[in-house]
């Protein structure tokens, strides 16, 4: 059965994946060169790994299910599902591990609604979702996606329990007020019975506010992959996505 989308038409490449065909070529030139599309003993693959890769992207742009999705590329659902299963991990983001002396890092957490209950909690949205510690640079490329975590859990405690904090090590990070007594630069607060700040503080305070929404704007463009609204994966399914939509938001930034 003929697929409707395919990579060999460019026109599908944006909408899915957020990048221009040059960059998509790049993607799976790196892809390549990594092992994801090693020569296998058995039945071979129903589609080229450029398509293959569209779909995983298109799974994670729509959230359709495996049933609605599978026919648009002329596979059967149970091979879209093992493509999914296979390519997700090797679209990861390779997390960065050294930083240069003068880098400061910005983090934030958020929460992406789980159906998998043995990995997700009822949290403040009041769905039961998973807390994930985005850690990203002053260019807003996301450098650390820590593992996820329970949706009731604090940020306090996600930083370290995540692997984000020792993905950093000394790196200076901005965060915001709920990051208390984790070593993190975090806005002034009123000493009790202060009334109000000092004006140098409240100056203060409105810059690290200014430097700290450019991870918002991170989540808000990660968030337009709707499978994070709504993630019916599970197991290592859900940070598997959220890797993978990194890496692709950093390709986005490269240009």
């Amino acid at each position: 059965m003929a697929g409707v989308i395919t990579a060999s038409e460019p026109s599908w490449i944006a909408p899915f994946t957020g990048l221009s065909p040059r960059q998509f070529s790049k993607l799976i030139t790196a892809l390549r060169r990594e092992g994801a599309d090693p020569v296998r003993k058995g039945r071979p693959w129903s589609l080229p790994l450029e398509d293959r890769v569209l779909l995983v992207a298109a799974y994670w742009r729509t959230n359709l299910t495996l049933r609605q999705l599978a026919p648009l590329f002329g596979v059967s659902k149970s091979a879209a599902d093992r493509i999914i299963d296979h390519l997700g991990p090797s679209l990861a983001l390779q997390q960065r591990k050294r930083f240069r002396k003068d880098t400061v890092l910005i983090v934030d957490g958020t929460l992406v609604p789980t159906r998998d209950h043995s990995i997700a909690e009822q949290s403040k949205n009041y769905r039961y979702s998973t807390n994930h510690q985005v850690v990203i640079d002053a260019d807003t490329r996301i450098v650390v996606v820590g593992r996820p975590l329970p949706g009731n859990r604090n940020d306090c405690k996600a930083w370290e329990l995540s692997g984000a904090k020792d993905a950093v090590g000394k790196t200076p990070v901005i965060a915001d007020g709920g990051y208390r007594g984790t070593g993190l630069v975090i806005p002034h607060r009123r000493e009790r019975g202060q009334a109000e700040l000092p004006a140098w503080k409240e100056e203060h305070n409105d810059s690290h506010r200014k430097v700290r929404a450019r991870v918002e704007h991170v989540f808000a463009r990660m968030k337009s992959w709707k499978i994070l609204r709504d993630c019916r994966l599970k197991g290592d399914g859900i940070h598997h996505a959220m890797l993978g939509i990194a890496r692709l938001h950093n390709l986005t930034l490269a240009g």
